[in-house]
Protein backbone atom coordinates (compact mmCIF):
# COMPACT_ATOMS: atom_id res chain seq x y z
CA UNK A 1 0.00 0.00 0.00
CA UNK A 2 1.35 3.36 -1.00
CA UNK A 3 2.47 5.81 1.72
CA UNK A 4 0.22 9.15 1.89
CA UNK A 5 2.33 12.48 2.69
CA UNK A 6 1.86 14.26 5.22
CA UNK A 7 0.79 17.60 4.23
CA UNK A 8 2.41 19.36 7.16
CA UNK A 9 5.66 17.81 6.98
CA UNK A 10 6.21 18.65 3.53
CA UNK A 11 5.27 22.18 4.03
CA UNK A 12 7.58 22.31 6.93
CA UNK A 13 10.45 20.66 4.69
CA UNK A 14 11.17 23.47 2.54
CA UNK A 15 11.17 26.31 5.55
CA UNK A 16 14.17 24.04 7.58
CA UNK A 17 16.03 23.91 3.79
CA UNK A 18 16.09 27.54 3.75
CA UNK A 19 16.94 27.75 7.06
CA UNK A 20 20.06 25.38 6.82
CA UNK A 21 21.08 26.88 4.07
CA UNK A 22 20.48 30.45 5.66
CA UNK A 23 23.10 28.97 8.54
CA UNK A 24 25.41 27.61 5.82
CA UNK A 25 26.13 30.77 4.22
CA UNK A 26 26.51 32.79 8.10
CA UNK A 27 29.06 30.01 8.61
CA UNK A 28 30.87 30.53 5.10
CA UNK A 29 30.74 34.49 6.09
CA UNK A 30 32.40 34.16 9.01
CA UNK A 31 35.37 32.08 7.77
CA UNK A 32 36.18 34.41 5.07
CA UNK A 33 35.85 37.43 7.51
CA UNK A 34 37.85 34.88 9.05
CA UNK A 35 40.41 34.52 6.17
CA UNK A 36 40.66 37.94 5.40
CA UNK A 37 41.72 39.55 9.08
CA UNK A 38 44.65 36.79 8.41
CA UNK A 39 45.85 37.86 5.25
CA UNK A 40 45.98 41.25 6.28
CA UNK A 41 47.54 40.98 9.21
CA UNK A 42 50.29 39.43 7.09
CA UNK A 43 50.27 41.84 4.46
CA UNK A 44 50.95 44.59 7.08
CA UNK A 45 53.81 42.56 8.46
CA UNK A 46 55.27 42.39 5.28
CA UNK A 47 55.25 45.68 4.12
CA UNK A 48 57.12 46.55 7.46
CA UNK A 49 59.56 43.73 7.93
CA UNK A 50 60.79 40.76 5.58
CA UNK A 51 59.31 38.08 6.04
CA UNK A 52 60.65 33.76 5.79
CA UNK A 53 58.20 30.80 5.66
CA UNK A 54 59.29 27.26 5.82
CA UNK A 55 57.76 24.51 4.52
CA UNK A 56 58.83 21.09 4.94
CA UNK A 57 57.63 18.44 2.09
CA UNK A 58 55.92 15.81 3.58
CA UNK A 59 56.47 13.71 0.56
CA UNK A 60 60.28 13.85 0.04
CA UNK A 61 61.24 15.80 2.89
CA UNK A 62 63.08 18.84 1.31
CA UNK A 63 62.82 22.08 2.79
CA UNK A 64 61.54 24.96 0.83
CA UNK A 65 62.00 28.55 1.87
CA UNK A 66 59.42 31.26 0.69
CA UNK A 67 60.77 34.77 1.50
CA UNK A 68 58.86 37.98 1.07
CA UNK A 69 60.17 41.54 1.26
CA UNK A 70 57.65 44.92 0.79
CA UNK A 71 58.47 47.98 0.86
CA UNK A 72 56.70 50.97 1.80
CA UNK A 73 56.17 54.19 0.55
CA UNK A 74 58.24 56.74 1.59
CA UNK A 75 55.74 58.98 4.54
CA UNK A 76 53.18 56.02 4.99
CA UNK A 77 53.18 54.46 8.06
Amino acid sequence: MAEKNNPETLSQRPKLDIEDIKRRLDMMDQRLDNIDSIVSAVVERVMNQPIVINITCPYCGKNVEVSVIGSQKPGKQ
